[in-house]
């Protein structure tokens, strides 16, 4: 299955705030951004994307989008510079998530519902003929002042809404905040068609994902969206901190992320193939039972083995490698997820496959494999409660070098406090909703 064929070099954009760039520019540049998301396979990344390019174009020092889901819009992202200058290293500004209606009552409800741009000077001048209010809750709360807002309806070819795009506080070359102008709403409204469809794409390939998730569910409860959308997540921010050590350019950086985090969410789409009365047993399996549990590991991988994109090779090393351990006391080791059997040349007593140690685990399976233990650890199961933080802590840093990469084990424990912020975004009790906020309130790590 190819998500993506080969790779795409990304446009490099010009460092320039957006008061020093013509209309012409400001053209050329929301062009390239254009092409340089449809890039993009992953939902999540995919909105990070728009919204920083997004925000560089108009040089905003904030925004959020919110997509459509039924008969309401989800506050689905946010970023905010001011807000993030708070912080210190290795920490990332996080937002509670939150759905309001698409009604005449809050600024993106009204966006979505009349399907046209709304551009404010002041928020806090408005002049009360509007139909919509600016709730000013999440200002006071964070000691952050909104002025100038640009909100627009992002709209596929089909003509359906699929969420409403906001930046705020557009600044002069001195760092004032001014108005957005009449030329930026053609110019956001053009890159709002761009980005809708970049995001249908990618809710697609999200979609798709889930599906393969959901038949492994039906076999192992566990396997829940949220659980893997945390595991994806928590491997997209350990190799962030590893790619960052190491040196690597931010176009690999982008372009392998992207695909980590879909391959990540895949980890044990090869549950599939295993037996329910071993997936659901509760009490310890017999070493027959264990051996078979193991080849999920190798199923999984097989889906993948046509090797046609990166993402069938990257969602191969990991299916094939996340239960593998640095002193080489995992599984399934030195196997071909072809014919089940030890890889040519690495066969050890009886034919079985050699293990895998060290850096003969790939970078990704290494990666993804501190993600899924820390999450199997925080979250209960049919055969356990979840563990107390200090008692996960603790283990995680016990099996540094046995079972996990030491240096990727430093990257974990230095980006924590964001792992845990990223824990509570997706711990499937985030469905509250508020009738009026333009922000959802932060998570401050």
């Amino acid at each position: 299955m190819a998500f993506g064929q080969g790779v795409v070099k990304r446009a490099q954009y010009p460092r320039l705030q957006a008061s020093m760039l013509s209309e012409q520019e400001k053209i050329q540049l929301i062009t390239q951004i254009s092409l340089d998301i449809n890039e993009v396979k992953d939902l999540d990344i995919l909105l990070e994307k728009i919204l920083s390019n997004v925000r560089k174009v108009f040089n905003a020092d904030a925004g959020s989008i919110y997509l459509k889901r039924g008969d309401t819009l989800r506050f689905s992202y946010s970023q905010n510079d001011t807000l993030q200058k708070k912080l210190g290293p290795n920490k990332k500004l996080f937002f509670n998530t939150f759905s309001i209606p698409i009604d005449h009552h809050s600024i993106s409800g009204f966006v979505a519902k009349n399907r046209s741009i709304v551009n404010i000077p002041d928020v806090y001048q408005m002049d009360g003929s509007q139909p919509y209010t600016f709730d000013a809750h999440f200002d006071e709360i964070s000691e952050y002042r909104t002025r100038s807002m640009l909100a627009v309806p992002m709209i596929n070819h089909q003509g359906d809404v699929l969420g409403v795009m906001q930046i705020i506080n557009a600044k002069d070359e001195n760092g004032q905040v001014i108005a957005f102008s009449k030329s930026d709403e053609m110019l956001i409204k053009h890159f709002a068609t761009s980005a809708a469809l970049a995001i249908e794409r990618a809710q697609m390939t999200r979609d798709l994902i889930l599906r393969m998730i959901s038949m492994a569910e039906l076999r192992d409860p566990e396997e829940t969206s949220d659980h893997v959308n945390r595991v994806a997540a928590y491997s997209v921010e350990i190799y962030e901190g590893w790619a960052k050590r190491h040196g690597i350019g931010q176009e690999q950086l982008s372009r392998k992320r992207d695909i980590l985090r879909m391959a990540a969410m895949l980890h044990d789409v090869g549950k599939i193939a295993v037996s329910d009365l071993i997936l659901k047993k509760q009490g310890k399996l017999t070493p027959t039972e264990f051996e078979i549990m193991k080849s999920h590991t190798y199923y999984g991988a097989r889906l993948f083995v046509g090797k046609h994109s990166d993402f069938d090779a990257i969602a191969a090393e990991v299916a094939l490698n996340h239960h593998e351990k640095w002193d080489g006391t995992g599984y399934p080791g030195h196997i071909d997820p072809v014919t089940g059997k030890a890889t040519p040349g690495f066969e050890g007593p009886g034919g079985k496959p050699l293990p895998k140690k060290g850096k003969e685990i790939p970078l990704f399976g290494r990666i993804v494999a501190i993600a899924d233990v820390f999450d199997a650890l925080s979250s209960n199961r049919c055969y356990k409660k979840a563990w107390d933080e200090d008692r996960i802590l603790a283990e995680m840093e016990r099996q540094s070098g046995s079972h996990f990469d030491p240096e990727l084990i430093d990257i974990f424990f230095s980006r924590l406090e964001t792992i845990k912020s990223l824990a509570k975004r997706y711990s499937g009790d985030h469905n509250g909703t508020s009738q009026n906020q333009q922000f959802a309130l932060p998570l401050l790590s």
